[in-house]
């Protein structure tokens, strides 16, 4: 391949070797672009840190709700590519197997004769190849003459920023914001700025090279000179830089808000250019390459499901930051990619088994930033864990209050569950020790709650109009009801949260015990069994055979029967008989679609199998539905839920979204996608694995140096399964199981991990 300064590709249209315009020139060569038709709904992102990008499938940013953004800050929102004034044909945009580039190859549509022969439709190849690193975007756009004859290439690549927040670009209203900076030219390159209502700068530069033979505010223009079966690259760069200016909200730079000016690169050579993108390529590859190495591996016979395993492991690994308390799994692109509690403990619980690091980084991070005071606005209190957190404008400037929010009433109890969980995974009770003040900060907040709830349960009521209404997994205004339809008054107690809230007890009475804090050890497991003999009384609908949804704050049920019961079972807490025929309602068509579990009965009042919460299929709700119809007998039922996942992932080109309708199943048609769920989502990307060691029944017990299996199942079409690499303690174990006479048997390589067979 030859540059373009080599091959004499970009023609300039004077004397001057870098000719910069900082206002537009009438020019028969350049057309303005057309009204952009989407090729396709299909997104795809990159990400690296707090910055992410959004863009269609030909590499595009059309500014709706896509874009570059640093830390919950659309920094670009146009973003488009034209030839002649016209969008290239789609031929296909994809991001690589590890999520570390994305690449789109198009084709020219006829370009208008520039002092020659009209070029036709099909004969320029172009690949846009894209890599994100830290705060910078690098691009390399080579385009290739596969024609007989002379090409001139009129190629224009425009470009804008609105500086939005995220909570605008999702749609929210303001009345005032900051000031946006007019776009300038200077040193042969864009820059653009904004000055937010926070006291922080945010700035963009926009590069190229070679120079563009004319270069806007908005807009640079190439002229290419093509020789048959030749090649030449165009590259871009765009650098964001966020400083905080005098008067900045005092604190935020210890919480990671402003990015580094170190980020940028001193020389244009090494900020642009074909060492920049390779440069930034290698960086991409070997961060995805280590955040693989941490984890055990999974392999099996069947083709189809190794993909989906290995993408739902690269999506892991993109949404995976690395943050100073270490490895963090942020939600979920575009919406939520930004540290959520709920989020991070349930994606760690999902792969605890094969990564315990992901869930030591959960725990740190989780512990720093817990309640030390109490605040309606924020809805905290001293020792709840935090529910979100966003680093935007309008989240410091106080306008929304999430800058750091603590409205989940099921984020403080799953944190102990999660420390107890990797205690009995890692046998790492220095961490415990490490985590101490901040686990009994928690539990105290979860018995004080307890405490003022008159049955001793663990409810919520919002403290303020800003704050969510609904502060379970389930978080939208109308996903908790009367079977009626009707809304119930607070506080609310979520049926789930109280086995999150009894399984959080033991765990303290585990560790108390541990400690030989002997009386602390008693009053913990008299809480457990208190808050489960209440759901027992309660929460049971005989009528129903199944557990109502919630109380509500006269102690009435909400007698709903909806996806939150398999939490239960999950967690181990109903008696075995009303477990098991909660799983077999769970298995019905009342719930099961045929692609999975829905969040709510098809019979019950505000069903709708598009509504976010109110019956669509959520793949981590899934398995945690099948984590408890495995733990109460069911495991058959919980490989039919595994492979229903699996076949909708195969239709959704295996990436589980984070949800999708909950129609039923018809023969030869996919599942309906819901238009604006985040892909990828940490915890549908961690779905499958808790959902493999349930069906597997795979538990690792450091402490004892051991791994137990119990009763192990595959889903059809997978003959054999290798779990790769597990690290138990100091020591690894491969696992191996197959299908031997209709049945699936589990065997171990030499090692001094002690594997041990369950009947």
């Amino acid at each position: 391949m030859q540059d373009p300064e080599t091959l004499g590709g970009v023609t300039r249209s004077s004397g001057v070797d870098h000719p910069v315009q900082d206002a537009r020139e009438a020019d028969s060569a350049f057309i303005a672009p057309e009204t952009p038709e989407l090729a396709s709904a299909d997104q795809h992102v990159l990400k690296s840190g707090g910055t992410f990008i959004v863009n269609d499938p030909l590499g595009d940013i059309t500014g709706i709700d896509d874009g570059l953004f640093v830390n919950d800050t659309r920094v670009l929102s146009s973003l488009r590519l034209t030839f002649g004034g016209r969008v290239p044909s789609l031929l296909s945009g994809s991001v690589s197997s590890d999520n570390a580039v994305f690449t789109a190859h198009l084709t020219n549509r006829p370009l208008p004769p520039l002092g020659g022969a009209t070029t036709p439709e099909g004969v320029i190849h172009v690949e846009r190849e894209r890599v994100l690193s830290g705060t910078m975007l690098t691009e390399a756009i080579e385009l290739t003459n596969y024609g007989t004859q002379d090409a001139v290439v009129p190629l224009s690549i425009s470009f804008a920023s609105d500086f939005r927040d995220m909570f605008e670009v999702r749609g929210l209203k303001r009345e005032k914001r900051g000031t946006l900076m007019p776009p300038r030219v200077e040193d042969g390159e864009v820059r653009l700025e904004y000055i937010g209502l926070d006291k922080v700068a945010r700035r963009v530069r926009i590069e190229f090279s070679p120079a563009p033979s004319k270069l806007f505010a908005d807009r640079a223009d190439f002229t290419v000179d093509l020789p048959p079966q030749a090649c030449v690259s165009i590259y871009l760069t765009v650098a964001i830089e966020v400083e905080a200016l005098p008067g900045a909200a005092p604190g935020t730079q210890s919480a990671g808000i402003f990015q580094p000016a170190h980020c940028l690169a001193n020389s244009k050579e090494q900020r642009v250019g074909r060492a920049a993108v390779r440069a930034a390529l290698v960086d991409s590859h070997i961060v995805m390459r280590e955040r693989r190495r941490a984890a055990g591996r999974l392999r099996s016979s069947n083709p189809l499901f190794n993909a989906w395993i290995n993408r739902s492991i690269a999506d892991l690994g993109l949404l995976t930051t690395d943050l100073p308390t270490g490895p963090y799994p942020y939600a979920g692109i575009p919406w939520f990619s930004t540290p959520f509690g709920r989020d991070a403990v349930i994606t760690s619980l999902q792969t605890l088994w094969l990564t315990p690091e992901l869930a030591r980084g959960v725990l740190r991070f989780l512990a720093e930033h817990q309640a030390r005071e109490d605040s309606a606005f924020r809805d905290a209190a001293v020792g709840k864990i935090m529910h979100e957190m966003r680093k935007s404008e309008m989240a410091a400037t106080g306008e929304v209050p999430f800058a750091l929010y603590y409205g989940g009433v099921d984020t403080t109890p799953l944190f102990v569950v999660l420390a107890g969980a990797y205690v009995e995974r890692t046998g790492d009770l220095s961490l415990i020790d490490e985590l101490w003040p901040s686990l009994e900060l928690a539990t105290a907040w979860v018995a004080g709650v307890c405490d003022r709830n008159k049955l001793g349960l663990l409810d919520y009521r919002r403290e303020s109009e800003g704050g969510l209404a609904n502060q379970g997994w389930k978080d939208s205004h109308d996903s908790v009801f009367h079977a009626d339809g009707r809304f119930p008054d607070g506080p609310i107690s979520l049926v789930e949260v109280q086995a999150y809230a009894s399984a959080a007890f033991e765990t303290m009475s585990r560790f108390a015990t541990h400690r030989g804090q002997v009386e602390d050890a008693a009053r913990y497991a008299a809480r457990a069994a208190k808050i489960r003999q209440c759901v027992e009384e309660k929460f049971w609908m005989p009528e129903s055979e199944f557990y109502g949804i919630a109380l509500d704050g006269h102690g009435e049920l909400c007698r709903v029967l909806a996806s939150n019961a398999g939490h239960l079972l999950a967690f181990g807490l109903p008696q075995e008989e009303r477990g098991r025929a909660v799983a077999e309602i769970l298995e019905s068509a009342l719930f099961h679609t045929g692609w999975g579990v829905r969040t709510l009965a098809a019979s019950q009042a505000r069903f709708n199998p598009m509504a976010y919460h109110n019956g669509s299929v959520w793949p981590h709700d899934n398995a945690l539905c099948a984590r408890g119809l495995a733990r109460y007998g069911r495991k058959a039922a919980a490989v039919r839920l595994l492979q229903a996942l699996f076949e909708a992932a195969v239709t959704f080109d295996m990436r589980l979204p984070e949800l999708f309708c909950g129609f039923p199943r018809r023969r030869g048609e996919p599942p309906t996608a819901y238009p604006v769920a985040c892909l990828p989502q940490a915890w549908a990307a961690g779905s499958p694995f808790m959902m493999l060691e349930a069906c597997l029944g795979v538990t690792i017990d450091a402490a004892r140096n051991e791994v137990r299996v119990e009763q192990p199942m595959l889903p059809e079409g997978i003959d054999w399964m290798e779990v790769g690499d597990l690290r138990v303690g100091k020591n690894t174990v491969t696992l191996m199981f197959r299908r031997v006479d209709g049945k699936v048997v589990a065997s171990a390589d030499r090692s001094d991990v002690k594997v041990v067979a369950l009947l």
